[in-house]
C-alpha cells in the first residue's frame, strides 16, 4: 500500500512538472484544486523549465513545486505575433476560420448564432496602488469578447498571450474572435460575464468557453491580475511578471482579485456612459457603448479564479450570479451568506464531500444553488488544457499517464461541450430569465453530469 501511494505521489509530482509547461505557455494555474497560493518574486527561467520538463524528465524534479503552481513566467516574446495581427507573410483570415497550419493547435468552434469580436483594453486604477509592487498604480489588461458583425473585414485574433510557439514548433491556436469588429446590434443589450483565471494564470486560459459564450450573445471580459499572472504584456511592450512574495496567502490573493473585478465593472459602466477608459484611448469597437448592460452581470472562473468568484460577489452586489469551476475557496467569503444564484462545477475527484471549503460555503448559499460533478474529468479539464494538451502532449512534456492524471478520461470535445452547455444554461436562466430543465436534475443527454444533493 505504501509503495502504491509513493507511485501515486510521484505521478502527481510529474503532473505538476509537465502540466507546468502549460502554465509557462499560458501562465495557467494548473496545480490541484486544493493548492494553496504561494508566490515568488524570482521565478525559474521559463525556457529552462520547458526544456527540463519536456526533454529531461529525470532532471525536472527541482521544478515540480514551482511549476505545480504555475510560478514560472511565460517565455519571452521573440516569436510573439501581437494579438489581432496576421503573422508575417499571411493575409488577414477570412470570415470563416482558416484551416490550421501544420503544427498549429485548434480550439473548438463556438456554437452560438453570432460571430465573435474581441478587443484588448489597458486599464489603470488611479485610486488604488498595486498590492504586489509598492509605488505603482494598479494596472490591468483585459480582453472583451462579444457578438460581432462584418468580421471578415477584421483580422482573426491570436490568444492574448506573450508566447505563441511551443517546443517543437507547435503554435497556439487562432481564436474565433476578430479584433475590433463592430458589435452586432441584432444581439441587443449584452449581459456581462467576467472571467478570472487560475493562480498565476493568464486571461487566455479559458478561451474555449469564453468565445462560445460571446457567440451566444454575452459580453465576456477576461482579466489578467497583474503581478499574480505569470506574464502580462502591456501596449508599450512592458512585461509585468508574477511578483507575489513567497508565502503569499490565497485569501489575500482572492481579495486583490475581488478588488480588480470591482474596478473592471466600474470601467464597463463608464463605457456604457459613453466614455473610453483605455489608457491609450484605443478606439472601442463600434456599437459597444450602446451594447453594454451592467444591470445583468455574472462571473465565472477556473481553479483559484473560480475560488475568487464568491469574494467578488460579496464585494460587489452588481454581480448577479456566479460559477466556480473546480476551485477551492479561501478567506472570509467561505462563511458569509450569499443570496444570489451560484453553481459549483467540479472534477471527478473534487467536490464538497472532499473539500471542506465547498461544504461550508454550500451551507451559506441562500439563493439558487447547484453542485455538479463532471465524471471522468480532471482539474485541468476546466481550462484550455482540455482542448490543447491532447493535441500535442509532447509539446507540453506530457506522457499518457500524466495526461490522464491532469485531464481524466473524458473525451476532450465532449468535456468542453458539456461545460459550455451547463454554464450557458445557468447564466441564461439568471441573467436572461430563460429557464432550462437541464438544471432541474440529471439528464440522459448528459449522463456525465452528476447533481450532488
Amino acid at each position: 500500500m505504501k509503495h502504491a501511494r509513493r507511485r501515486h505521489n510521484r505521478l502527481r509530482a510529474r503532473v505538476a512538472s509537465t502540466t507546468g509547461a502549460l502554465a509557462v505557455i499560458l501562465s495557467a494555474g494548473v496545480g490541484s484544486a486544493t493548492a494553496a497560493g504561494k508566490g515568488t518574486g524570482t521565478p525559474v527561467t521559463a525556457a529552462a523549465a520547458l526544456d527540463d520538463a519536456a526533454q529531461a524528465p529525470h532532471q525536472a524534479a527541482a521544478l515540480d513545486a514551482a511549476q505545480a503552481e504555475g510560478l514560472v513566467p511565460s517565455l519571452d516574446d521573440e516569436a510573439h505575433v501581437p494579438p489581432g495581427q496576421a503573422a508575417p507573410g499571411q493575409a488577414a483570415p477570412p470570415d470563416a476560420a482558416p484551416a490550421p497550419a501544420p503544427g498549429q493547435l485548434t480550439l473548438p468552434a463556438p456554437t452560438g448564432r453570432h460571430r465573435v469580436g474581441t478587443v484588448d483594453l489597458h486599464l489603470r486604477d488611479s485610486k488604488r496602488m498595486d498590492p504586489w509592487v509598492p509605488g505603482q498604480q494598479r494596472e490591468l489588461m483585459v480582453s472583451l469578447w462579444y457578438p460581432a458583425t462584418h468580421t471578415s473585414r477584421y483580422p482573426a485574433a491570436l490568444l492574448p498571450n506573450s508566447q505563441q510557439v511551443l517546443p517543437g514548433g507547435v503554435t497556439l491556436p487562432t481564436t474565433a474572435g476578430h479584433t475590433g469588429a463592430p458589435v452586432d446590434r441584432k444581439a441587443g443589450k449584452l449581459p456581462v460575464l467576467l472571467y478570472s483565471p487560475g493562480l498565476h494564470g493568464s486571461r487566455a486560459t479559458g478561451t474555449a468557453l469564453v468565445q462560445d459564450l460571446a457567440s451566444r450573445g454575452y459580453l465576456v471580459v477576461t482579466l489578467d491580475h497583474t503581478h499574480d499572472s505569470g506574464d502580462v504584456v502591456f501596449p508599450d511592450g512592458r512585461h509585468e511578471v508574477n511578483m507575489m512574495p513567497p508565502g503569499s496567502k490565497s485569501r489575500d490573493t482572492i481579495a486583490v482579485r475581488a478588488a480588480d473585478t470591482h474596478f473592471v465593472i466600474d470601467q464597463l459602466a463608464k463605457i456604457a456612459d459613453g466614455h473610453n477608459p483605455d489608457v491609450e484611448q484605443k478606439p472601442l469597437p463600434h456599437g459597444l457603448t450602446d451594447a453594454v448592460s451592467t444591470k445583468r452581470i455574472g462571473m465565472f472562473g477556473a481553479s483559484l479564479g473560480g475560488g475568487s468568484v464568491a469574494a467578488a460577489m460579496h464585494a460587489d452586489s452588481r454581480i448577479d450570479a456566479g460559477v466556480n469551476l473546480d476551485g477551492q475557496l479561501f478567506g472570509s467569503s467561505v462563511d458569509k451568506p450569499l443570496d444570489r444564484p451560484f453553481m459549483m462545477f467540479s472534477s471527478e475527484h473534487h467536490n464538497r464531500n472532499s473539500d471542506r471549503s465547498w461544504a461550508r460555503f454550500w451551507k451559506n448559499l441562500h439563493g439558487e444553488r447547484l453542485d455538479l460533478k463532471l465524471r471522468g474529468s480532471g482539474h485541468n479539464s476546466f481550462t484550455d488544457c482540455q482542448a490543447l494538451c491532447p493535441q500535442a502532449p509532447g509539446a507540453f512534456g506530457m506522457t499518457p499517464p500524466v495526461l490522464e492524471q491532469a485531464l481524466g478520461t473524458i473525451d476532450p470535445n465532449r468535456s468542453i461541450e458539456v461545460q459550455r452547455t451547463y454554464i450557458a444554461a445557468f447564466f441564461d436562466k439568471h441573467l436572461r430569465h430563460r429557464h432550462s430543465h437541464l438544471l432541474d436534475g440529471p439528464s440522459h443527454h448528459y449522463p456525465e453530469v452528476d447533481f450532488i444533493r
